[in-house]
């Protein structure tokens, strides 16, 4: 077989559909756009929200509260996770054993238990986090933002 002897699967390949060339194509007239109207001519588009004049699902549905842009959302980590961590442990450090992701603030929660003392500095504490902490021989450090 050589290289000009190639061709495609029969049946693969369909040729273009000419639309609007006369009742013989089948697309003749109004090429398969129905009757006269605003869809019928050419460079119509409609909105995506656009519900046929009725009032849309967006106005029909009520609003109610906002997105507080100030507000700080923390990453937070529990107690179980910092168990394989020793010594200080800062949030670059949890950011390196993949904890969170660096540029937040942190928080610890108290979930779980720890045994082995340790000195953590973060934005955040929860009471029951720092208490198991501070019971562990460890202390809590909070850093400025």
């Amino acid at each position: 077989m050589k290289l000009h002897e190639l061709s495609p699967a029969k049946g693969s390949k369909r040729a273009r559909k000419r639309i609007g060339r006369g009742p013989g194509s089948g697309t003749g007239k109004t090429s398969g756009r129905g009757h006269n109207g605003q869809r019928s001519r050419s460079g119509y588009s409609q909105r995506p929200s656009f519900e046929g004049g009725q009032m849309p699902l967006v106005r029909r549905v009520p609003k109610r509260g906002f997105t507080n842009i100030f507000k700080t959302r923390y990453q937070v980590v529990n107690l179980d996770r910092l168990g394989s961590l020793e010594g200080e442990v800062t949030p670059e450090v949890m950011h390196q054993h993949g904890l969170v992701r660096s540029g937040f603030p942190v928080k610890i929660l108290g979930e779980g238990e720890i045994s082995n003392a340790l000195t953590v500095r973060a934005h955040k504490f929860s009471a029951s986090a720092k208490a198991k902490i501070e019971a562990a021989g460890g202390s809590c450090e909070v850093i400025g933002s």
